[in-house]
């Protein structure tokens, strides 16, 4: 069998294979809820074989959202929805997980397909679950200030980085009782545990700015926070911006001496991504952040995920065997093959095994068509 398609084991949970459906916003939530659409987006990538399926960051409170069609798990009644596709993917024999996320000085910005047009009355923005909030950060700066979607934000007091650890706990604690067999703490991509962790996004001189120790305070609260909560035998992942991809900013050095601290306190994975900050700049090639992975693996003793344009199945098999990372995840890969993993089993085993036994007739055509090796 070949290794993408081989089973692993973080803690009790056991993956039928290494791939993962990676996080993928679809800003199509009202007040936080999952929808149909939630669930036949995440559901068809546990039908085409992939053993971990990602749920969208999910605020765990609602100005945390990076706009107001973000899924939430800030109050109770949002747990029901997402159980029943928790539900689902078991069915299927896909593991389920959800990332958790504050967006900090990015949230409350338009979603793209929404423009003024379509929220020019009253009755199309509460068809849309409009909405519009002042967001908070490190600091009271832009993300950008030359685009006026991003505002300046509040700065976080000591109440308000209470308010954020305990808004994590609290949908660790709902993630649990939806079902979820893991949880990821989403710092990276230029929000708001990556704006604590980047010295181009916090210039705070309290104990939670300046060193990288200080920096790295919050994740690292958080992070013992919800493994407090989280059961034992459930893994915990966390994903970096191994690098902001910017002078002066959070470089790969500084994410393996975080990967060691969030091991130590019982993260299991991490999953290994780049940017995010205006600032960064780097060519989007395919693999390109394979190196991050690699570097956080062999620098703090981790298992990791690789991510970013992963979807040759050849190059990813090869990028496990030779052990730069331990899980292949796709993103806009999925979009476009949700059945990428069933591809994956034919092209490198010959095995129809996981296709659902709805669909093994493809097995057939493939055989009448010479598909087969």
């Amino acid at each position: 069998m070949s290794k993408l398609l081989s089973p692993v084991t973080l803690r009790g949970l056991t993956l039928r294979n290494r791939t993962v459906v990676a996080p993928m916003c679809q800003y199509s939530a009202i007040d936080g809820f999952a929808n149909d659409w939630h669930f036949v987006h995440l559901g068809r990538f546990a039908l085409g074989g992939f053993g971990l399926v990602m749920v969208e960051a999910t605020g765990v409170v609602a100005e945390g959202r990076i706009s107001y069609g973000d899924l939430g798990l800030w109050k109770d009644e949002q747990i029901a929805p997402l159980a029943r596709i928790v539900d689902f993917l078991h069915s299927q024999g896909a593991a389920a997980g959800i990332q958790l996320a504050h967006a900090g000085r990015k949230a409350s910005t338009p979603v793209s397909w929404h423009g003024p047009e379509q929220l020019a009355t009253e009755a199309q923005r509460r068809a849309v679950g409009y909405e519009h909030w002042q967001p908070v950060a490190p600091s009271a700066e832009s993300h950008d200030p030359d685009d006026p979607n991003y505002q300046v934000p509040a700065a976080l007091d000591a109440d308000g980085i209470r308010r954020v650890i305990d808004g994590f706990v609290a949908a660790a604690l709902r993630a649990e009782k939806a079902g979820f067999d893991t949880v990821e703490i989403h710092a990276a991509h230029g929000y708001l545990l990556n704006q604590f962790l980047s010295p181009l996004a916090n210039h705070r001189t309290d104990a939670y700015g300046g060193s990288r120790e200080n920096r790295m305070r919050l994740v690292l609260e958080i992070a013992e926070a919800v493994r407090a909560v989280w059961p034992a035998d459930k893994p915990l992942l966390a994903r970096l911006s191994v690098s902001d991809n910017a002078p002066g900013g959070w470089t790969p050095e500084d994410s393996v001496v975080l990967a060691r601290e969030l091991k130590a306190r019982g993260v299991d994975a991490i999953d290994c991504s780049s940017g995010g900050l205006a600032q960064g700049r780097i060519a989007s090639t395919a693999a390109y952040q394979v190196p991050f992975a690699r570097a956080v693996k062999e620098g703090a003793g981790i298992p990791t995920m690789a991510v970013g344009l992963l979807g040759d199945v050849a190059a990813a098999e090869t990028i496990l065997q030779s052990g730069e990372a331990d899980f292949i995840a796709l993103a806009r890969g999925a979009l476009d093959d949700p059945n990428w993993a069933v591809h994956a089993a034919r092209v490198l085993d010959e095995d129809y095994s996981l296709w659902p036994v709805q669909e093994r007739r493809v097995e057939g055509r493939d055989k009448v068509l010479g598909v087969r090796a």
